[in-house]
């Protein structure tokens, strides 16, 4: 559907389930890449290593659940919006698990690797570009950026890339104590780490000027996402 101002309408329920879908598989291509996992996921990676009794999914959906508690202290109240964005997370976690049983069959090879990088690192700057205008409380690892950069001020693509490399250095910090060696970071890690909140911030504003997301909760009122 096309408005007046030349901005295709897309419902946020449609976009989100899509994300949901699309990140998680994001996440599982990066790993497959053999260029470590993305940034994101990578704290809930290392602790599924050192801790494996648990699956990937379900170490994601607890550290997905700590940057909620983490939001609402720092909001100083219960929102909500971001309870629900948890629910999010626990299907997210699930679709993790969902596409290591069959990312894990597709075939290895410097080429092959390239292209799983080069499609993991598309697809999540795109899903996170859609999920931070969609209208719904989203998946937590994306929501704890965008909330923060609200709640202090700052410069969402800032924020990002800070948040990414906390991240990466948690991981590092656990994985070579326990592990006795780096697990699961590779350059790919560290490139997106580093280039990941400005490709969002791009394609955001390539999509802001085609697209508008409706929703339940918005009602037609494009979410504010800080630059």
């Amino acid at each position: 559907m096309e408005t007046e101002d030349k901005k295709y309408i897309f419902r946020g329920e449609l976009a989100l389930a899509a994300v949901v879908v699309m990140n998680s598989l994001g996440v599982v291509l990066m790993l497959r890449s053999g260029a470590g996992i993305s940034a994101i996921s990578s704290v809930p990676f290392a602790f599924s290593e050192v801790l494996p009794r648990l699956s990937l999914g379900t170490w994601n959906y607890l550290f997905q659940g700590l940057l909620v508690f983490s939001l609402m202290i720092l909001k100083k109240r219960l929102v909500p919006q971001y309870l629900f964005s948890f629910v999010v997370g626990l299907a997210f976690g699930k679709m993790l698990d969902v596409h290591e049983l069959w990312v894990n069959t597709l075939p290895l090879g410097p080429g092959w690797q390239v292209l799983y990088f080069v499609l993991s690192y598309l697809i999540l700057s795109f899903g996170i570009a859609v999920s931070n205008r969609c209208g719904l409380p989203i998946i937590p690892t994306d929501l704890f950026p965008r909330e923060l950069s609200e709640i202090i001020s700052a410069k969402y693509s800032r924020i990002k890339i800070s948040f990414d490399v906390i991240c990466v250095a948690v991981t590092a910090a656990m994985t070579v104590p326990f592990l006795g060696h780096l697990e699961g970071l590779g350059i790919g890690t560290v490139l997106a780490a580093f280039t990941l909140g400005k490709m969002i911030g791009f394609m955001g504003d390539q999509m802001d000027q085609k697209i508008r997301f409706v929703s339940f909760l918005n009602h037609g009122r494009q979410p504010e996402i800080g630059r």
